[in-house]
């Protein structure tokens, strides 16, 4: 038989649940379908930094297998469509969890079968199913620890190898990825990406591998260090699913040194875990505060500290420094990026939904779980989030985990050469220090967008008020 095998988020060959299956069957059609996020009905967009990987994944996939067929549409149209031109009598994916994605696909399984065709979905993204770790009670978790001590109590399965045998069916055309316009043009700010990354499961694969050996040793101590390189940085891969979770775990748990740091890791790919958890349990997680509460929270509305923020001149370096890696690179240290999110937030009080649509959008591991996840935890109003009135400072912070400067100066050369002394707050260095550093505030370094101790008050105000609106503590 012919048997359709749909890509989406599991850009890979090598544990692969559903192309195994399929390969097991008989002849394999690959499929990606392009869905328009308008037409679809999509609330949560695929970014450009997102489609700029995705183009390059989509041409990595395709050199691996031999072939890939590129439609475009809505897959409830797509797939029956294409079913019944190839003749194929089974068609298998591996499962997807955005609220968006579950409806999509029991729409489509119901339609299918209905037609007699054999359909299979497969757990090939995550360590566990959303409903296969439960509390005692039976139900969801809601704060991560105990999360976490119950993901370790099971067993997980070993991935699969690439299929011994796969033989793809013949004479089928789809349509030419680069007409889909992935990449950016005019500009290209995308330009720079690939000094940076190597999209596809082979690129995913070189990246575990130069994690465990060069950059696990000393993790739970250094992955707070963006000076550092201790971090995997495996997470646009994992999105994409150019690497499966099962893969990191075993291949981490078979090495014999560093022990305590391989399990640190270990517990941030299970905070990925949690992250799809809240998102299966609550669904209105990414548009809604998790903690009904918070919606009473004041927030500002100004567009121009918004855009002060996206480009990296708030007048705090780290911040900055965080923001212009970004954008740069389609990436920021995870350290910073709370740091950063916690200066949305809380020192301009915007609302975290502006930082979750920004790092959608240029963010290349923009993921709908892990990102209103961790924007709802900085904010306060999402799971674990205690305590919740917490305002980063992001003077002691730059200074606790980028003591010498070098990120700072690495994405903001204006400051390059000022002393280790001032570089995380210029605008309270002496006027000589500026000086020989070639330091104009306001001009070639801006001053701070908002003062620090008077952000900190607001915020808290902020959050009194939240307390004082729901009658208890928040």
């Amino acid at each position: 038989m012919t048997a359709i095998v749909w890509f989406r988020q599991d850009l890979r060959i090598a544990d692969n649940p559903a192309l195994h299956e399929a390969a097991r069957a008989g002849k394999v059609l690959p499929v990606y379908i392009l869905e328009d996020a308008d037409r679809v009905g999509d609330a949560h967009p695929l970014g450009g930094a997102s489609r700029w990987w995705l183009h390059h994944s989509l041409e990595a996939l395709r050199r691996d297998l031999g072939g890939l067929m590129c439609l475009r549409g809505d897959a409830r149209v797509v797939l029956p469509s294409l079913v019944r031109d190839t003749g194929a009598t089974a068609v298998y994916w591996n499962r997807c969890y955005e609220p968006q994605a579950i409806e999509r696909d029991s729409t489509i399984k119901a339609d299918l079968k209905a037609d007699g065709i054999d359909v299979r979905s497969f757990k090939a993204s995550l360590l566990f199913e959303p409903w296969e770790v439960e509390t005692k009670a039976g139900g969801p978790f809601k704060v991560y620890s105990p999360f976490w001590r119950a993901l370790q109590e099971k067993s997980v399965t070993e991935p699969l190898g690439a299929p011994e045998r796969l033989e793809l069916a013949s004479g089928h055309t789809g349509e030419n990825i680069a007409d889909w316009g992935l990449l950016p043009s005019g500009p290209n700010w995308a330009r720079s990406f690939a000094d940076v990354w190597q999209p596809g499961e082979r690129g995913a694969m070189n990246r575990l591998e130069s994690f465990l050996t060069e950059g696990l040793e000393d993790y739970g101590i250094l992955r707070d260090r963006p000076d550092l390189q201790n971090v995997s940085r495996l997470s646009p891969h994992l999105h994409f699913g150019e690497i499966s979770p099962r893969q990191i775990w075993h291949k981490t748990k078979r090495l014999d040194r560093y022990p305590a740091d391989a399990g640190k890791f270990l517990s941030e790919i299970a905070w990925r875990e949690f992250s799809y958890h809240l998102l299966y349990h609550f669904p209105a997680m990414p548009s809604k505060n998790w903690k009904p509460d918070f919606d009473a929270y004041p927030w500002r509305d100004s567009p121009e500290d918004l855009k002060a923020w996206q480009r990296g001149k708030t007048g705090y370096p780290i911040v900055d420094a965080g923001m212009r890696e970004l954008w740069q690179t389609g990436y920021m240290h995870n350290r910073v990026r709370m740091i950063a999110a916690s200066f949305l937030v809380k020192h301009l009080r915007l609302h975290w939904h502006h930082g979750e649509a920004w790092f959608r959008d240029t963010l290349v591991d923009a993921d709908l779980a892990n990102n209103s996840a961790g924007w709802q935890w900085v904010a306060g109003s999402g799971a674990d989030a205690a305590p919740y009135f917490r305002v980063f400072n992001p003077m002691s912070q730059g200074a606790k985990f980028d003591p010498e400067g070098a990120y700072v100066r690495q994405w903001c050369p204006e400051l390059e050469a000022l002393e280790t002394a001032h570089i995380h707050a210029p605008f309270l260095a002496p006027d000589d220090a500026l000086a020989r550093a070639g330091v104009t505030l306001g001009k070639t370094y801006p001053k701070p967008i908002v003062d620090h101790a008077a952000a900190r008050k607001a915020a808290l105000e902020g959050y009194e008020e939240v307390r004082r609106a729901n009658g208890n503590d928040a």
